[in-house]
């Protein structure tokens, strides 16, 4: 038997074919506020998502890229770099439309060029914020504000500058620490949050006052400032005539048998109420008031006077 092979290589060494799974181009970048059209685009502007052209849509469908769409831009004249997603696909043509705050982070100025590369991140676990001013402090909630927010963004980058939008106002978050990467895909993740004390912060400062030492009780006499009970017509007076003499009031001397302190109730239990009432024993009955009672038993008066009329 003979074994015949055949061999169509023209060359000693096959050539690799290589297949072209991942987009990287470059666009022009504009902000938000330069988008032509009649529609209000400011919902851009809360999130971390950009606009590119139709024809980055039909090269990634070409792509076998994962889904959802994570980008990394990077501005190589300042070696700055970001994460986003995508938002729409309706740019022109060599454009792609950002949000201010990541322009700022990129150092971009209008009409920029910025690097778009397609990339893969892991799921986030764990994001550590700190507020660039003291005035996050005044929202009741911010765990749920700032959830809420990180709805329109799909990824967080290590020490971006992201802008929130809450009560019409704008609160800028630095991006202090993500895991398990420097860049985290936040999209349908159980992610921890944490913030750390906002910039320009300062505690206030804590009094501490010295404890004051018991003083021992001295003589009943030196009682005259615990005197709080009622005394009678001890006010001033004014007259009608304006004048002020003789309304002023002549202080009472205070005797220091007067004076009661309180016993402290030895007995208390937490939890439990007492009532306590300054109660008076009764007077003791006589043997007159145990007797039965007689009708008509008093002594009368008259109105004449004894010893007959006047003439």
């Amino acid at each position: 038997m003979f074994e015949i092979k055949f061999s169509f290589n023209m060359f000693d060494h096959p050539m690799p074919r290589t297949f072209q799974n991942r987009f990287s181009t470059q666009y022009r970048c504009y902000s938000v506020s330069m988008l032509a059209g009649p529609n209000d685009r400011s919902d851009v502007e809360k999130g971390g998502k950009i606009i590119m052209p139709p024809s980055a849509l039909d090269q990634l469908s070409r792509l076998n890229i994962t889904y959802p769409m994570l980008f990394k831009l990077t501005n190589k004249n300042s070696d700055r770099m970001t994460h986003c997603g995508v938002l729409e696909f309706v740019a022109d043509e060599g454009i792609c439309y950002l949000p201010h705050w990541m322009m700022q982070n990129l150092l971009l100025e209008e009409g920029g060029l910025v690097q778009v590369e397609s990339v893969n991140l892991m799921v986030a676990t764990y994001s550590k914020f700190q507020p660039q001013s003291p005035d996050f402090l005044d929202i009741t909630n911010p765990k749920a504000v700032l959830e809420n927010a990180l709805r329109n963004f799909a990824c967080l980058t290590t020490g971006d500058v992201v802008a929130i939008n809450y009560n019409e106002k704008i609160y800028e978050l630095r991006v202090m620490e993500t895991k398990p990467d420097k860049a985290v895909s936040i999209i349908e993740c159980d992610m921890n949050v944490d913030f750390d004390a906002p910039l320009g912060y300062k505690e206030p400062e804590r009094c501490y006052k010295a404890p004051e030492e018991p003083t021992e009780e001295g003589d009943p006499s030196t009682w005259t400032d615990m005197d709080m009970r009622f005394r009678a017509f001890t006010g001033s007076g004014n007259r009608l005539d304006g004048k002020k003499k003789g309304i002023e009031p002549s202080p009472i001397p205070i005797d220091p048998s007067d004076i009661k302190r309180g016993i402290p109730n030895y007995e208390y239990k937490v939890g439990r109420i007492t009532f306590i009432r300054n109660s008076r024993p009764l007077p003791r009955k006589t043997e007159d008031e145990d007797s039965e009672f007689i009708a008509f038993s008093g002594e009368g008066k008259s109105l004449r006077k004894k010893g007959g009329r006047k003439p």
